[in-house]
């Protein structure tokens, strides 16, 4: 059984969707984790720190041979304030994979509230109207207009966390 350090929709159908063409009959369970970091990750380590928390917490449930943490962090640079999401995957044999999902430019204003410690969720719950945007088309689908959702900026990361366990031959333990 894969264990999901998350609850949330968004985040566990993607982990649906490839676990069914990848290891087809895999259980997948969901669990509310901390992550041990902010509520709004900052940066590359502290999210990769989350999602690693979060998949340990993952594989310590009663049943779980594999542990699937999610993050999506926030970094800043000279261009403005950046959405990403690290995935990091391990079974209970000791192999691990990870990765780093692709980016989005957030609007200037969304930054500004970023740096001011609010949570990307209800910055653009605020900013659209809505409630619970992250459990829908989230960040990445309000603001590409669903041309990409969550789903599968999700799918994305998780998919490039698999090839330790697609190709072992060459990537040793």
């Amino acid at each position: 059984m894969i264990v999901v350090g998350s609850t949330n929709p968004a985040k566990l159908e993607p982990v649906r969707l490839v676990f069914a063409e990848v290891f087809p009959g895999l259980e997948i369970r969901g669990v509310d984790v901390p992550s041990g970091v902010r509520e709004q990750p900052m940066g590359y380590e502290e999210t990769v720190l989350g999602a690693e928390n979060r998949a340990r917490a993952a594989l310590a449930q009663p049943g779980a041979s594999w542990g699937l943490g999610l993050e999506a962090g926030v970094e800043f640079n000279a261009h403005g304030s950046w959405l990403f999401n690290i995935a990091v995957l391990l079974r209970a044999d000791g192999r691990r994979g990870m990765a780093r999902g692709g980016s989005v430019l957030l609007p200037p204003a969304v930054g500004e509230r970023l740096r001011e410690g609010q949570e990307l969720g209800l910055v653009m719950d605020n900013l659209v109207g809505q409630r619970d945007t992250k459990k829908g088309s989230g960040a990445v689908g309000i603001l590409t207009l669903s041309r990409i959702e969550r789903v599968e900026f999700w799918r994305h990361t998780i998919e490039l966390a698999l090839p330790p366990f697609l190709r072992p031959e060459l990537y040793p333990q």
